[in-house]
């Protein structure tokens, strides 16, 4: 998984000429394909009656998991579309935070599952992109970063975003992510793909997020080839 792929993904999405709900439907579908052990992905969308429903499901999985929230009134897409601007669930199984929904979304097979509000900048409508893992597993910075960039990416699909500001901030990101990748790659002698993973694994260690790394690295790189 490349991160210039994720972004090839997003743009093609974005700029063909088709309908929203395909546009929708080929974002979360991108985003299965591109996010490690993410095995169903869907968006729940409020309405102004207090209702909330699934958009844009890649299975039969995101439906019924969707649903069984709905109905119980708990877990992370109603949280996330509802309240908080993320939620992470490393442990579907044994998060105290779900005690009906939980244990029953485990048994369809879900160990873990993010959720990443968006909203109309404008009114009182928001949504959220769910993300259901097969295992339960630690939610690393990688996977935030590519959940934050499809959910900003869905909100501009949605007209619920400013395009020139979201795609510029996206672009940056991009940009000084792939400039610390060519730092390592240099210094180091590895491959794209391994400079990435290296990148990955210093933000974890550090609990520090990716694109602060990169740009750390940029800065340090750029002073030295002042001196």
């Amino acid at each position: 998984m490349s991160l210039d792929q994720v972004m090839a993904d997003i743009a093609a999405a974005l700029n063909v000429p088709i309908d929203l709900d395909d546009t929708l439907r080929s974002l979360t579908s991108s985003a299965v394909e591109n996010i490690p052990d993410l095995i169903s992905a869907s968006l729940s969308v409020t309405h102004r009656d207090g209702s909330i429903k699934t958009v844009a499901p890649t299975d039969s999985l995101s439906v019924q998991a969707d649903q069984l929230q709905y109905l119980l009134g708990e877990g992370p897409c109603v949280r996330a579309a509802l309240e908080e601007p993320v939620v992470i669930v490393p442990d579907m199984a044994t998060d105290p935070r779900w005690p009906v929904y939980g244990p029953k979304v485990a048994e369809m097979g879900v160990g873990a599952q993010v959720a990443f509000q968006f909203r109309a900048q404008h009114d009182q409508v928001r949504g959220a992109l769910n993300l259901y893992f097969a295992t339960a597993r630690q939610i690393d910075d990688e996977t935030l970063m590519l959940g934050r960039m499809y959910a900003t990416h869905i909100a501009i699909a949605m007209g619920w975003a400013r395009h020139e500001e979201t795609l510029n901030e996206a672009i940056l990101t991009r940009n000084v992510i792939g400039q610390a990748v060519g730092v390592l790659m240099e210094r180091y002698k590895l491959d794209a793909d391994r400079a990435f993973d290296f990148l990955v694994r210093t933000s974890q260690t550090g609990n520090v997020k990716l694109r602060v790394v990169a740009e750390a690295l940029v800065a340090e790189t750029t002073d030295q080839a002042r001196r």
